[in-house]
């Protein structure tokens, strides 16, 4: 086989077929890993001929019979239309408002003709010599948070601030060990009080009610639909009616009143009660109302065929479970042949003979939905300007519900990861699957609009999990080393174009997790689209010092840490040098933990250092040698420029541990820590509310004292 040929190919198709490594070596990608993807891709590249064939098929010309389902512009801004349609033609566009307008087309650049610029964002539907299509005009950046200041009422006020909570590790009364939405709504008004503007959320995604043990949030089944595992009980049918489902159930009151009282989330025990009671209650609510019912059968029919398909998906999977105990893990690929394919005609006699199963996980995600909304009101009720961020994975499980439904649009045989770096030098396999970049073309973006829509939905604001991945994700072939991977290029601007009008539409935010190492230039088209990066403190650095409040960036929000970071508290005692030498994460050479705890103690006083420059303060950046620095850090965080500080609880309430150790499954309690107090009255604990005093004073004093205001000096 001709090389030329496969490597011409990947090219064409968006594949890297090089690559630069940790040490700046370039490295080349084997053929066998091209071939995996470019066959992924639906691209056949098993010999020359099909290389060919496949290069025939990316290079002919879109729009000489009909145009892509749809078409992206910008407001004020030309758009260039596939095809040969000839200059001065004429067009009209249906606006989504009821408007029609007409015109002629215009010359363009090239040969072909573009439509005028439009100033009416939305989608709209064009006809143009005798082809239609849907045109998606998108905003030139996305709902910010000035926007969002404006619309509360609170522009020229002190620069935001807001909180980060992983849900999971929430508490309040009654929660059975597993934190519910009515913890969340009991924080957001806390965090109100305190004047928090948002609060930012561990994903929200759908995970495995039959494998609860699979709890990871950033490996979910679904990114379309919600965790029901977070409903709280008593908000179906009343605290009444849970008591009565409770007393049904042999041992359940004292299981729950065990599981409340400890200090870990026991996923599989928490979340099989708290189903149990759900489906007592659900058989009950049968006799509702018939609003309400009205009410679920919109939902329904609203939901269509992706909320119908992930129904099944978990209907069949806890009874496949039922049939084959030994069945370890949910994985729609280890199923009998004829009940992978969703649509096929075993799914449907299952789903019709198993109706109740499959209408009680829409009941289930009919229930989340409208927590979330409630979470949402209560934010906005309460005086915060944004409320709830979400937080979007970089992908789903390629086993789970969303990748069963959605099989033509993914990229079936390949996982995400990250390519072999100074910490990982074997690389990186996340096991998530992704979305194809030529399905997401022909499909008119669809399943990239309906995961925003739904994460948008009941919020202020969304977080895009590893942004990078809009631009170019690692992508691994099945049963290949994570070295053996190679990047595979997205249409980045139409992804950046769909969000901005979402996030219009949706009125919410838009924050990139672009921690680490990015291709030049790319932050900077981020901050284009108005999507806000991440500077996290740890990595806001200069050689050994870290960086004065004013040298952070104004296009991306601070914090101090991650939930795969230390935390402030951890990281001044320690604590995740002691872990990671435990569980052999520091290497093997000879005295590294005593070199860790070394350079540690060389950081700690620079980072002192540097509190006391920023607040002129000694005293409020010292203490005694053992206590963290909790308050300054967060006045630190809260002087910079940055539009938006997000603090997570663990720093605001001095927890040690973080919530997750990459590189571990065992050894670490990953997502599993709950928080010491119920979440409606943590934050009145005179500390935490010093702490959360001198953030927001931070807040006012950088609201004062603007980036181009001291440079005019």
């Amino acid at each position: 086989m001709n090389g030329d040929a496969l490597r011409t190919l990947a090219r064409e198709a968006g594949i890297a077929v090089q690559w630069t490594d940790a040490f700046g070596q370039e490295q080349q990608v084997q053929d066998e890993s091209l071939r995996a993807i470019l066959s992924a891709l639906q691209l056949p590249a098993g010999d020359t001929g099909q290389c060919k064939e496949s290069l025939a098929l990316l290079r002919r010309q879109p729009g000489r019979a009909q145009w892509p389902p749809l078409v992206i512009g910008t407001t004020g801004r030309p758009v260039a239309l596939p095809g040969h349609l000839p200059a001065g033609a004429r067009y009209r566009l249906h606006l989504e408002g009821g408007t029609t307008v007409e015109g002629r087309l215009e010359q363009g650049q090239e040969s072909g003709a573009r439509l005028p610029a439009q100033q009416t964002p939305g989608y709209h539907t064009l006809e143009a010599g005798g082809r239609r299509c849907l045109l998606a005009i998108a905003p030139q950046r996305c709902f910010s948070l000035a926007d969002a200041a404006v619309r509360h009422g609170a522009a020229g006020a002190a620069l935001p601030w807001g909180l980060v909570a992983q849900i999971y590790s929430l508490r309040c009364t009654g929660d059975a060990g597993l934190a519910s939405f009515s913890a969340l709504e009991s924080l957001a008004r806390a965090a109100a009080r305190q004047g928090a503007s948002a609060l930012a959320v561990s994903p929200l995604h759908a995970m495995f009610c039959a494998a609860p043990e699979r709890f990871s949030p950033y490996a979910p089944s679904s990114r379309m639909f919600l965790n029901v595992l977070h409903l709280d009980p008593a908000r179906v049918l009343g605290q009444a009616a849970l008591e009565q489902a409770i007393a049904e159930l042999p041992g359940c009151a004292q299981a729950l009143a065990r599981l409340e009282q400890a200090d870990l989330v026991d996923w599989p025990q928490a979340a099989s009660w708290r189903l149990r009671l759900l489906r007592i209650l659900f058989d009950r609510w049968h006799q509702a109302p018939a609003p309400e019912r009205e009410s679920f059968r919109q939902f329904c029919d609203h939901g269509g065929q992706d909320l119908l398909d992930h129904a099944r998906y978990e209907a069949l999977d806890a009874w496949l479970r039922q049939q084959r105990p030994a069945v370890e893990g949910s994985d729609w690929r280890q199923w009998p042949e004829a009940l992978r394919d969703p649509h096929g005609q075993a799914v449907r006699d299952f789903a019709r003979d198993h109706a109740e199963a499959v209408d009680f996980h829409r009941f289930l995600q009919w229930q989340a939905q409208l927590a979330r909304g409630r979470v949402q009101r209560e934010a906005r009720d309460a005086g915060m300007a944004v409320g709830l961020i979400a937080d979007l994975a970089v992908g789903a499980d390629p086993g789970g519900s969303q990748a069963w439904g959605l099989q033509p649009a993914m990229l079936r045989g390949l996982t995400v990861g990250a390519p072999p770096d100074l910490l990982a030098p074997q690389g990186q396999n996340w096991g998530l699957g992704a979305l194809s970049p030529r399905a997401l073309r022909e499909q008119g973006f669809a399943p990239w609009l309906a995961m925003l829509r739904a994460n948008m939905a009941h919020s202020g604001g969304i977080r895009i999990d590893h942004v990078l991945g809009l631009r170019r994700l690692w992508l691994v072939p099945e049963g290949a080393p994570s070295s053996a991977g190679a990047y595979l290029h997205f249409p980045l601007q139409d992804l950046l174009r769909l969000t901005a009008l979402e996030s219009l539409r949706h009125q919410a935010v838009v924050i990139g997790e672009d921690l680490g190492t990015v291709p030049q230039g790319f932050s900077q088209q981020l901050a284009e689209a108005g999507v806000l990066g991440i500077r996290a403190l740890w990595f806001q650095r200069e050689g050994p010092d870290f960086l004065p409040p004013q040298a952070w960036p104004a296009s991306a929000i601070a914090t101090t840490s991650t939930h795969d970071l230390c935390t402030v508290a951890g990281w001044w005692a320690g604590r995740d040098i002691t872990r990671r030498e435990a569980l052999g994460l520091l290497g093997t050479e000879p005295g590294a933990a005593s070199a860790a705890r070394k350079e540690r103690e060389a950081d700690k006083a620079a980072l002192q250092e540097t509190l006391k420059e920023a607040l002129q303060d000694a005293a409020a950046a010292e203490g005694p040698a053992e206590e963290p620095p909790l308050g300054a850090v967060l006045a630190y965080v809260g002087s910079t420029p940055a539009p938006l500080v997000l603090a997570p609880l663990e720093d605001v309430l001095g927890v040690v541990e973080q919530p997750n150790l990459p590189g571990t499954v065992e050894g670490h309690p990953n997502w599993r820590q709950r928080l010491p107090q119920d979440a409606a009255v943590m934050l009145d604990a005179p500390p935490v509310r010093q702490r959360l005093v001198q953030l927001a004073a931070a807040r006012r004093k950088a609201a004062a004292n603007p980036p181009h205001a001291k440079a005019a000096e």
